[in-house]
């Protein structure tokens, strides 16, 4: 699956994400208007600031999503719990020029396979904005199973069992 720290499918590879890949991506992002509303620019120190901060949280885990050597997004680990060893994934991708491709969706199996088989999680938890239906029929489909929702996510869960 992997060989220097790189995670390689057939179309994508996720690499731990460097302040470099992390700017690539943030220049390109356009918001996902089902995600976020709130206009975005591009603002080099703030993505500075970004960068230090979640690079420094030993409860995350960052990995740029690579096409064709080019940042197209960003997918992560977040809550971090070795204790009951569970986590939470996130994904972005830079914008709808890379969406619809199968890209996101291998991309979310690469990192939960990670997860599952390279950290040792037995649980991976993920939430989407309840009007992303797109995210929520991916998560569905690689075997996430919904929760719960409030007012703003639908929550999901997948277990390493479901998986293997």
């Amino acid at each position: 699956m992997g060989t220097d720290n790189k995670i390689i499918g057939k179309l994508i590879t996720l690499v731990p994400c460097t302040n470099e890949m992390w700017h690539e991506f943030y220049r390109k992002y356009v918001p996902d208007p089902l995600m976020d509303t709130t206009p975005y620019a591009y603002d080099y120190a703030k993505g500075e600031e970004n960068f230090h901060k979640k690079m420094a949280d030993a409860t995350r885990k960052y990995f740029a999503i690579l096409y064709e050597e080019n940042v197209i997004g960003e997918v992560y680990l977040k809550h971090i719990n070795a204790e009951d060893r569970s986590t939470r994934f996130g994904i972005a991708l830079t914008d709808d020029s890379v969406k619809g491709k199968g890209l996101g969706t291998e991309a979310m199996q690469l990192i939960i396979g990670y997860a599952f088989h390279t950290l040792g999680f037995e649980t991976i938890y993920a939430e989407s904005v309840l009007r992303n239906t797109r995210s929520q029929y991916i998560m569905e489909k690689i075997g996430f199973v919904y929760t719960h929702e409030d007012d703003v996510f639908k929550y999901y869960k997948l277990e390493r069992e479901r998986t293997e």
